[in-house]
Order: C-alpha cells, then sequence, then structure tokens
C-alpha cells in the first residue's frame, strides 16, 4: 500500500503493568508501523517506563485525574485521535504482528472490521504472563443472532472516525456492555464486516473468575438497559463459558485462520 494512513490505538488501563508492557511489546513487533498509540491511565499507577521500554513507538499517555472506569478513558482517547482510522485495544490483550496490516486490507470497502480472536489463560512467572491454555473463538456474523448473544470483540478493532462522528463517544450508562452497544448502533447505519483471522490474543484467567455469580448480579442493571436501549427482550446474565454452550451460539461457529504460534510475547520488562 503506498498512502500509508495513521492509526490511531486507543489502550484505556490501570494498574497493569505486566500486561501492558506485554501489549507495547506486541505493538512493537507489528509489521505495520504508521501508529498513534494512546494511552489512557485511569488514575492508576504510573505507566510512563512505557515510554522509557519502548522508545521506538510513538506513545502518547493520558492521566485521568480520578478513577472514571475504562469506557470514560476510551472516550478520553477519542480525543486525541489524529489517524486515518481507530484502532480499540484493551491493555492485557495481545496483537499478533500481522493484525493492523491485516485489517487495513480488510476495511476496504467498510467502515468497521472486527477480528476473530484466540483467549489464553495464563500463570504469572518472572514479570510476565506464561499461556496455560487457548482456545478459538470465531463466530459467523449474523447481526440478528448477535442481537441476543454477541460474539463481537472489540480489541483489535477497526473502524473509520466518521463511524465515531455519527454514533458520538461510546455509552458509559451501559458500562459492560459498551462494546455490544456500540457493535449494535454501527451495524445499524455503517458496513460493518468480520474477518475470518484470529488475529488478537484475548487475556482471560481463571483465577480471576472465583466470584462470577456475585459479578454477574452487578451486570444485570447494566443488561437490562442495554436491551431496552435496543428493544433487545429479555437476555441472560451467564458465565462467558455457559454462554458459549448456548445452541444457538455454536450453530454460529466458524473457521477462521489460525496465526498464533503459542509462544508467548515477553516484553522488555521480563527481560
Amino acid at each position: 500500500m503506498s498512502f500509508q494512513p495513521l492509526v490511531s490505538i486507543i489502550i484505556p488501563t490501570y494498574n497493569r503493568q505486566i500486561e501492558l508492557a506485554e501489549l507495547a511489546e506486541s505493538l512493537y513487533r507489528q509489521t505495520y508501523k504508521n501508529l498513534q498509540i494512546i494511552i489512557v491511565n485511569d488514575c492508576g499507577l504510573s505507566v510512563d517506563f512505557i515510554q522509557e521500554l519502548y522508545p521506538e513507538l510513538a506513545i502518547q499517555i493520558i492521566n485521568m485525574p480520578q478513577n472514571l472506569k475504562h469506557v470514560h478513558a476510551r472516550n478520553r482517547g477519542l480525543q486525541e485521535v489524529k489517524g486515518d482510522y481507530i484502532m480499540l485495544c484493551d491493555d492485557d490483550d495481545l496483537l499478533l504482528p500481522i493484525h493492523i496490516e491485516r485489517m487495513l486490507q480488510e476495511i476496504e470497502g467498510f467502515d468497521l472490521v472486527y477480528p476473530d480472536v484466540e483467549i489464553f489463560d495464563y500463570v504469572y512467572e518472572n514479570n510476565a504472563r506464561s499461556i496455560t491454555d487457548r482456545f478459538v473463538f470465531a463466530y459467523e456474523f449474523d447481526v440478528p443472532a448477535m442481537r441476543r448473544f454477541s460474539t463481537f470483540f472489540s480489541s483489535g478493532c477497526i473502524f473509520r472516525p466518521e463511524v465515531i462522528n455519527a454514533l458520538g463517544s461510546f455509552d458509559t450508562d451501559v458500562f459492560h456492555y459498551w462494546d455490544w452497544d456500540f457493535f449494535l448502533r454501527a451495524a445499524e447505519q455503517f458496513r460493518v464486516k468480520r474477518a475470518p483471522i484470529a488475529s488478537v490474543l484475548y487475556a482471560f484467567s481463571q483465577q480471576g473468575s472465583s466470584n462470577m455469580s456475585g459479578q454477574l448480579d452487578n451486570m444485570r442493571p447494566f443488561l437490562d438497559m442495554l436491551s431496552a436501549k435496543h428493544q433487545l427482550g429479555e437476555l441472560p446474565t451467564k458465565n462467558f463459558f455457559l454462554l458459549l454452550e448456548e445452541p444457538e451460539v455454536k450453530a454460529r461457529q466458524a473457521v477462521t485462520e489460525i496465526i498464533w504460534d503459542g509462544k508467548p510475547i515477553r516484553s522488555r520488562l521480563s527481560k
């Protein structure tokens, strides 16, 4: 590609130094280099060390004056975007080396593209995450079906600024379901596409899921708010892995391209 568009990547973060360093390493390894990396520190521990660890990256750090949670942090990041495209990423997820290059190819003729992912479990060892398990998350793009069970992952998705200009900022009121809301609003007005490549690694640790039932209870009001907003009807609050066993979801499982060699991404923090 002769024209090298600028890709603005918004990363909200809160006290995840190890994970953030690994994400920075994955960005350093990208085959596509014209990036604006916007890290929004949600009033957590300093992340200035990332710029020192990776001086090659064009990193801009925004420090929130108070902890307003991740949706507000993403909206703050949107205010700094200078790119021709916007990409979202959670601070504990990873982008495989060809991810951005591939997404730029996939978005031609579309307004928003999201990839498939590999979900990995891990344990901490020597300032790094060691992989203990992995599985593919790939489901057909089907808007009516995704109104009941969303299979959209925001990490690694790419979209044109026109999308956010038309839709407005991410909805802080639906909180946990901001990404589902964003997808539904975008799908109503814009050309959305699933890219059949698992080029994002999505972190999920069983160590952090011990109080899942309590978390689901807390999420219920936000799910009800999302449902009312989009007229989705009654939606179940279930453990993520139980949702994957739903017949409607299993029927949408799709073939995807696997490119991860299974090796962990070690940051300069662990060396």
